[in-house]
C-alpha cells in the first residue's frame, strides 16, 4: 500500500505540473486537430450536483472551435456504460472518453481501454494505478479544501456555532469533507460543532430531507452536505429558515436567503488541458489531481447568508490554500478521544486518502 501511495503522490505532482504548463485560458484553447470528447454521467445533467458540475465544464468546451462534445446522462454503473462508451467511439468518433462515475472504472473502463488502445479514457476518481492500461487514467479534485472554506464561512455566519452535515456514506472522501468543514469552522469559531447524519445512499431525496429536518430540529443553523445532488438538502434548509453551504456545483439559486458559499469542482481546467494536449498530439498524463493551487476548485460566489466577516475570512482561507497552508495540523483527536494526527499534514498527503474517523467536535458515528 505504501509503495502505491508514494507512486500516486509522484504522479500527482507530475500531473499538477503538466496541468499548469498545458492548460490554457478557455479563450485561447487550441484545437488544431478534430477533438471529440465523450462524457458519460450516472445521473441527470441538471441535478445541481456531481453530474451538473461535469456538464457545466462541457458547456465551456463546446464553445471552443474544433472540439465536439458528446454527452449521455442517466447511465448506470453496469454493462450499460460500456455500451454508451463504445457507441461514442464507433458512431461519434470519440478520441477521449470521460467516465465520470466511481463505478465506471473497473471493469468497464479498464476493459474498453484494452479493446480500443487508440482511444484515451479518463475516469473521475483516483483509481488508475501502474499496470493499468496506459491509455486510461484518473483525475481527481480534493474538494475537502472547498469544504474547509465552507466551514470558515459557516463558523462566522452561524449565530449558535451548531452546524449540521448531511452525508451519503462514511467513506474516506466524505469523512475528509466533514472533518475539513469542522476544522474550517473551528478556525473562525473555536467552539463550533458539526452534527452529521449519514443517509446510506448517494441519492436518496426522502432521507436527505429527513436528515436535514432532523438537524434543524436539533438546533443546527447552518447545513452542509456531501450527497450527489444537494438540491433537496438546500431547499429543505431554506424552507426551514436556516443557512446552507453547497457541494459539487452551485446551489445558490435554490437558497436566495440563506446560501453562504459552496465547494465546487472546476472540471473545465482539467478538460481543457486534455483537449489541448490531444490537439497537439502530446500524451495525456495518467493521473492528475489538485485543488486550489492549480485552479481545479472554486467556491461558489457568496450568497445572502454570508456575513461580511465570513466573506473576508473565507477569502483569506482560499489564499492560504493556494500557497499550501495545511488544513490538518496536529495533534488532532477523533471523536472517540484517540490521537489520529500528530503533526502537520500536507494537503495532498496520501495518508489522508485513508481517513476512517470523525474528528473531535463532530457529533455522529461512522458505524
Amino acid at each position: 500500500m505504501s509503495q502505491f501511495n508514494l507512486s500516486r503522490r509522484s504522479l500527482l505532482k507530475a500531473g499538477a505540473a503538466g496541468l499548469a504548463a498545458a492548460a490554457l485560458p478557455m479563450g485561447y484553447a487550441r484545437a488544431q486537430s478534430p477533438i471529440v470528447l465523450g462524457a458519460v454521467y450516472v445521473g441527470p445533467r441538471d441535478d445541481f450536483g456531481w453530474n451538473q458540475a461535469h456538464s457545466v465544464a462541457m458547456e465551456i468546451l463546446k464553445q471552443v472551435p474544433g472540439i465536439t462534445v458528446i454527452e449521455e446522462e442517466n447511465v448506470p454503473e453496469t454493462d450499460a456504460v460500456s455500451q454508451s462508451m463504445e457507441s461514442m467511439i464507433n458512431l461519434d468518433g470519440a478520441n477521449l472518453v470521460l467516465a465520470t462515475s466511481f463505478g465506471y472504472y473497473s471493469p468497464f473502463v479498464v476493459e474498453l481501454a484494452k479493446k480500443y488502445p487508440e482511444v484515451q479514457f479518463r475516469h473521475a476518481a483516483p483509481l488508475w494505478k501502474e499496470g493499468d492500461p496506459t491509455n486510461a487514467g484518473s483525475y481527481f479534485c480534493y474538494l475537502n479544501q472547498g469544504h474547509y472554506v465552507n466551514g470558515v464561512a459557516a463558523g462566522l455566519s452561524s449565530p449558535t456555532g451548531k452546524l449540521g452535515f448531511v452525508a451519503a456514506k462514511p467513506i474516506p472522501s466524505v469523512l475528509s469533507n466533514i472533518n475539513s468543514f469542522l476544522l474550517g469552522a473551528r478556525k473562525s469559531n473555536p467552539n463550533a460543532t458539526v452534527q452529521v447524519i449519514f443517509t446510506g445512499e448517494w441519492s436518496m431525496p426522502v432521507r436527505e430531507a429527513e436528515a436535514t429536518n432532523a438537524l434543524v430540529d436539533a438546533g443546527c443553523d447552518v447545513i452542509g452536505c456531501h450527497v450527489d445532488g444537494p438540491k433537496v438538502v438546500v431547499e429543505t434548509a431554506e424552507g426551514r429558515g436556516v443557512k446552507t453551504c453547497g457541494h459539487n456545483a452551485s446551489q445558490a439559486p435554490l437558497a436566495p436567503k440563506g446560501f453562504i458559499t459552496g465547494a465546487e469542482y472546476k472540471w473545465s481546467t482539467i478538460y481543457s488541458m486534455y483537449a489541448d494536449l490531444l490537439a497537439k498530439g502530446e500524451p495525456l498524463p495518467n493521473f492528475v489531481a489538485g485543488g486550489f493551487h492549480n485552479d481545479m476548485l472554486q467556491n461558489t460566489p457568496y450568497g445572502a447568508g454570508a456575513t461580511p466577516e465570513a466573506i473576508a475570512a473565507a477569502d483569506a482561507a482560499i489564499t492560504d490554500l493556494k500557497t499550501g497552508k495545511p488544513i490538518y495540523v496536529g495533534p488532532l483527536k477523533d471523536n472517540a478521544g484517540n490521537v489520529v494526527i500528530e503533526g502537520e499534514m500536507d494537503n495532498y498527503d496520501p495518508v489522508l486518502d485513508g481517513m476512517n474517523y470523525l474528528l473531535e467536535g463532530v457529533i455522529g458515528s461512522i458505524t
